[in-house]
């Protein structure tokens, strides 16, 4: 429609210029040049409407480079995003594998000295359980259980000699707790009341001093406990293997006293470590 349109302005143009050229002498125009600028014209059109169908298609061509490397871009992405995923899963299940199946190897395993000695000092026994030295529980509880026996015990009997010392001591009559500590048949008169007191008095100071030494000896096992944890785990470690060897020899000792041999030597034992 528009190259209709622009023809007929075309042949309008050129039959005003030959009514024109009727009337105005000087004024000659050939039909075979408004020809011509209708031929040039329509080149001009046609030259135009190939330009922009080459940059319609060169728009096109770019464009779909473009969604095309968009696309590949995306796809390498979304790979190595399903690779570094996949490879993540591999380590992890990897990881679940390792953890499943690692086991301590007890032949080789060695205890921490300084954790050893810690959980001593937190719970009674705990260090010579994480050394593994089970039979040593015994001894050590053992211990601790002699000793508060021994503390109680010791402090009841103290308890019960103080009253008694303390009732043989005042004048009032109501008050005989001693006898509970008297052989059958035997009475407080006055010419054995200050032996009795004297007893009662030895035996309170005895019990007292008892269980003051129950409490020691118990803090003295809770230390043994801890210093054996200590210890024991420190010496994990220590090489026994053959190669240690402890040998005692005679030997002919110098103390260059003198330059005479028979009188600066003398004899002895050597002692030798290898290790």
């Amino acid at each position: 429609m528009d190259r209709i349109k622009f023809t007929s302005k075309i042949l309008r143009l050129a039959a005003f210029l030959i009514m024109l050229s009727a009337f105005v002498p000087c004024q000659a125009f050939a039909v075979e040049d408004i020809m011509s600028v209708y031929t040039d014209s329509y080149a001009l059109d046609d030259s135009l409407k190939t330009d922009e169908e080459k940059q319609s298609q060169n728009l096109a061509a770019a464009e779909d480079a473009i969604s095309k490397n968009f696309n590949d871009s995306v796809n390498k992405i979304i790979d190595a995003t399903d690779s570094a995923s996949s490879e993540q899963s591999v380590v992890i299940d990897t990881l679940k594998v390792k953890k499943a199946k690692a086991k301590r190897n007890w032949s080789t395993w060695r205890p921490d000295a300084k954790r050893a000695m810690w959980l001593a000092l937190v719970i009674p026994g705990a260090g010579q359980i994480y050394n593994r030295k089970f039979w040593k529980l015994p001894i050590v509880y053992g211990g601790i259980l002699g000793c508060i026996y021994a503390m109680r015990w010791n402090n009841q009997m103290y308890k019960d000699y103080s009253q008694a010392y303390m009732d043989i001591m005042d004048s009032d009559d109501t008050t005989d707790s001693y006898n509970d500590f008297l052989h059958l048949g035997v009475t407080i008169t006055d010419d054995n009341i200050s032996r009795y007191q004297t007893l009662f008095q030895k035996r309170k100071d005895f019990y007292r001093r008892y269980r003051d030494l129950s409490f020691f000896c118990l803090v003295g096992v809770y230390a043994l406990s801890v210093i054996d944890a200590y210890v024991d785990a420190s010496l994990s470690e220590f090489d026994i293997s053959k190669d240690l060897s402890f040998r005692v020899e005679p030997a002919i000792l110098n103390s260059g006293t003198s330059r005479n041999p028979l009188k600066s030597s003398a004899l002895g034992l050597q002692c030798l470590i290898n290790f």
